[in-house]
């Protein structure tokens, strides 16, 4: 990723967090991702750890409209992925996607309460809503119509060994080429 595509993305995030009254803390902590795979535009995500304890992590993302967090999974982190603004639509697979039949339930909690996606139905959550995935559930998402900002509350949260990505392409971290000046520094290049 160019050094000046993520500033940019740094700029926009911080004006949609603004716009829909969130502020950051004084020193909050950067990622901004590709995923690798050079196409920002189609997959990837802005995120703030706003809270990195070793209980627990909160996090706040903004994804921009269309941009895909690719199919994923975590050993041991289990998340509340919750709609702060806009609409975010969520794919989950309840195993591996290609070890697991397309109607097979997976059981989670939506707003709290007993909810059953169907693995491999995308299902879209409104402002305000939140799910809550357990470790071994694969899931993907991405902002429905415009920009989503998104909230994370989680267990111990471990960036570089507790994402397992469907597509072995994919690294968490982008590699950065230096075409202007750091707005500020990543989380990975602390």
């Amino acid at each position: 990723m160019k050094r000046s595509e993520i500033n940019s993305a740094i700029r926009q995030a911080s004006a949609a967090f603004l716009a829909n009254g969130w502020h950051l803390p004084p020193e909050p902590r950067w990622d901004v991702t590709d995923m690798g795979l050079g196409q920002f535009e189609r997959f990837g995500l802005v995120l703030v750890n706003l809270a990195e304890e070793q209980e627990y992590c909160e996090k706040l993302m903004y994804s921009r409209a269309s941009q895909v967090t690719p199919m994923h999974t975590h050993k041991r982190k289990k998340e509340d992925i919750i709609c702060r603004s806009g609409r975010l639509t969520l794919e989950l697979w309840a195993t591996h996607p290609a070890e697991c039949e397309p109607s097979r339930p997976v059981e989670l909690a939506r707003n709290g309460r007993a909810f059953e996606a169907i693995s491999g139905t995308p299902f879209t959550i409104e402002a305000g809503e939140r799910v809550t995935l357990v470790p071994g559930v694969y899931h993907a998402f991405w902002a429905e119509g415009a920009g989503c900002v998104i909230g994370e509350v989680s267990t111990a949260n471990d960036d570089a060994n507790d994402n397992f990505f469907v597509n072995s392409e994919i690294g968490r971290f982008p590699e950065i080429e230096e075409d202007e000046p750091a707005l500020l520094r990543l989380v990975s290049e602390r």
